[in-house]
């Protein structure tokens, strides 16, 4: 405890009255001097003691208890501090100022760690939090802005911060800094590094499939170095792309949109010699594939009553193109009339089947027998359509059992199935084979699990077909049977392309609700969707997908397989995802995250490689990484503190004046503001009142007697 003494004053009247009456009193005196006035000196004691009385003048002590001053250190703890030994030196730093600091009691230190990543928390494990933390880079100002809260401005000594520089929430001025005082800087890393990155500029969101989409990037140094380097471009973890750019420059480069869908593109620069770190070598873009219009050609080989299911399904898709052609001419109709004056408009069938059939996502023959309609020059360049990447589904009814079936064509060399020479008739409820119950085409239809308990659990409780051709599985894969154990529903890819056959011309009973109807909409659709390779549709497939915080990997098999896949987080970490087989041909693995950017998932076994996308695809923390002052330095001056680097030595701490200078070379000043609070008052009156009056009383009276003598 200190104990301080001064004078003070409690004047009895206000100051400029006394002031007044001490005017008047002096010229009063001089006037008397100046006359040569006997006890001039005597009236003026005794004026100074009325005047000291109305000044009222006493000794004051304090009992002050001193209170440190608190300095704040704000330690940054982002991942770039993680390259090279930044980390290191940050801790050497905090070290170095506790050490200064422990041993001085005249101030306080409050160290705030800020920058790391959030960590999971117990409410996102359990699915309170929604969303992935937006990338916002280094937050380093925020925290302390919160902690100033808690810090009288009068004990404020000042704030050292130890970083690398890059702070993105850094304010422009220091009028816009959350206190009032020296800020001072403690750079870690190294000068004139070297480092190469990857800066995507301009990227489209959505792309049409088939086409292209446009991409704009550049190869950033840092540090010197131009010339050219390495680009590898990678689409949805398999197929990549090569090329050499000129380092400093824009690059606009077009990106092939392969499926629906996300198509994820990993792009990676080679890395530069000498370089900090390849963590900002990589960057990803999703660009959303979307079909411009699915073209579909279906064509009828005469009336029926399933051929409006067919005309309905697709009609119903507005991003479907259809063009739907029927032959009128019965089989039982055997009059004279020539085959090309049968139909009420010419069957175009030279401009369809040759000249723009690569126009076409997809081929239906509904009950489709031959009549001379199609010649087999025709019949061959579907099959070389399929072979090259396009699709048939085949739905022949009976007709497919007699020599004027399409088996009966060039079209024999892809079908799945043979037929017989034999229709089945008699009800019967198709089945969802074992395979068929993993392919995703029949997994999980309505009602294939049945109702209720016991043999007839297994049962489907769609209705019932009367019709199917008899049939055997010669490749593919047979997802649907009927009566028999007999093929209702074959799937088989051929060449590039892909084919599926339908033995049954009754589906159209599950559309009219005979039986209990069936899911007939569902089950057409998956068939057309996987024929024309969308991608929620792949048997042997591996995706990823984040929502809000959780990601969910998912990998689809015709086999159970439980083998855990690989997870790579953006921050570089690897862990092991185990899967969990549900039965429909889907193993499932999922986790929580907290770390925007892009996750890298692996298939070890089956060598396939998938990403998925939280948040920020390219972090803002790696975007610059070369220690820097260009943030700080400003407002370390504006504040009159200092930016010093680790590396040239660290600085010694002072604690000088408010008016002093707060930096210099080699060290850094945290103000010394003397603040204290007061345990205790005395008051010793100098004049007290009856004194002063009896001295007054005293002199005027002596100066009178002297005056009259």
């Amino acid at each position: 405890m200190d104990v301080t003494t001064q004078i003070i004053f409690a004047p009895l009247l206000d100051w400029s009255l006394i002031a007044t009456l001490g005017g008047l009193a002096a010229l009063a005196l001089l006037y008397a001097a100046w006359r040569r006035a006997r006890g001039t000196g005597l009236r003026a004691l005794a004026i100074a003691v009325l005047v000291g009385l109305l000044a009222n003048p006493s000794i004051k002590q304090e009992q002050r208890d001193p209170l440190p001053d608190i300095a704040v250190v704000v330690v940054d703890e982002s991942p770039s501090q993680g390259i090279g030994g930044r980390r290191d030196q940050t801790e050497q730093a905090l070290t170095h100022l506790r050490e200064r600091l422990d041993k001085d009691k005249s101030i306080e230190l409050r160290v705030v760690r800020a920058g790391k990543p959030r960590p999971v928390t117990a409410a996102a494990a359990a699915g309170a939090e929604t969303t992935v933390p937006r990338d916002r880079g280094t937050r380093l100002f925020e925290p302390l802005a919160r902690i100033m809260g808690d810090i009288p401005p009068q004990r404020f000594a000042g704030t050292v911060i130890i970083t690398d520089g890059q702070v993105h929430d850094a304010p422009k001025t220091a009028k816009e800094l959350p206190f009032q005082g020296p800020l001072h800087g403690i750079l870690t890393g190294t000068r004139n590094l070297r480092d190469r990155r990857l800066v995507v500029e301009q990227a489209a969101s959505f792309g049409i499939v088939g086409e292209q989409a446009v991409l704009t990037l550049k190869i950033a140094e840092s540090g010197g170095g131009t010339g050219r380097a390495r680009v590898t471009i990678t689409r949805d973890g398999s197929e990549k792309r090569e090329l050499e750019l000129a380092t400093g420059f824009s690059h606009t480069l077009e990106l092939s949109v392969a499926h629906a869908g996300p198509n994820v593109y990993e792009v990676a620069v080679e890395p530069a010699e000498g370089e900090l770190t390849t963590a900002n070598n990589r960057a990803a873009v999703v660009v959303n594939g979307v079909r411009d219009r699915l073209r579909v050609l279906l064509v009828s080989g005469l009336p029926h009553a399933g051929e409006r299911v067919w005309r309905n399904l697709l009609k119903a898709d507005p991003s479907v193109d259809l063009v739907h052609f029927t032959i009128l001419r019965p089989p039982d109709k055997q009059d004279g009339t020539p085959v090309n004056e049968l139909s009420l408009i010419a069957f175009p069938t030279r401009e369809l089947f040759e000249e723009k059939l690569e126009d076409f996502h997809l081929i239906i023959f509904d009950r489709y027998h031959r009549r001379g309609v199609l010649p087999v020059n025709y019949l061959r360049n579907i099959v070389k359509y399929v072979r090259d990447g396009g699709a048939i589904l085949e739905a022949g009814g009976p007709a497919l059992a007699t020599p004027l079936g399409l088996f009966r064509t060039p079209l024999r060399d892809i079908l799945p199935l043979t037929p017989t020479s034999t229709v089945l008739k008699g009800g019967f409820r198709a089945k969802v084979t074992e395979v068929g119950r993993r392919h995703p085409v029949t997994a999980n239809l309505p009602g294939f699990r049945g109702k209720g308990t016991g043999p007839r659990a297994a049962e489907p409780t769609w209705g019932r077909w009367f019709r199917l051709v008899d049939a055997s599985a010669r490749r593919g894969v047979v997802v649907m049977n009927g009566r028999d154990e007999k093929p209702v529903l074959a799937l088989d890819r051929v060449g590039k392309g892909r084919i599926a056959q339908l033995l049954t011309d009754h589906i159209w009973l599950w559309a009219r609700g005979f039986d209990g109807g069936g899911p007939q909409a569902e089950l057409l659709r998956r068939t057309a969707h996987w024929l024309m390779k969308e991608p929620d549709l792949e048997e042997e497939d591996l995706r990823a997908q984040i929502q809000g915080t959780r990601l969910t990997v998912t990998r689809r098999s015709l086999k159970k397989d439980e083998s855990p896949v690989t997870l790579q987080t953006p921050g570089g970490e690897t862990r092991t995802l185990k899967l969990t087989d549900r039965g429909d041909g889907r193993a499932t693995g999922a986790l929580t995250i907290a770390e925007p950017g892009l996750y890298k998932v692996t298939d070890p076994a089956r060598k396939k490689t998938v990403y998925a996308a939280a948040g920020t695809l390219n972090p803002l923390e790696f975007s610059d990484v070369v220690t820097s002052e260009k943030m700080l330095g400003p407002l370390a001056k504006a504040t009159r503190g200092g930016v010093v680097w680790a590396v040239d030595g660290l600085p010694d701490i002072r604690r000088p004046g408010p008016e002093r200078a707060l930096s210099g070379r080699g060290w850094i000043g945290l103000r010394a503001n003397g603040d204290y609070v007061v345990r205790g008052v005395d008051e010793i009156p100098l004049l007290p009142a009856l004194l002063a009056l009896l001295l007054a009383l005293t002199t005027l009276i002596w100066a009178w007697r002297r005056e009259g003598s």
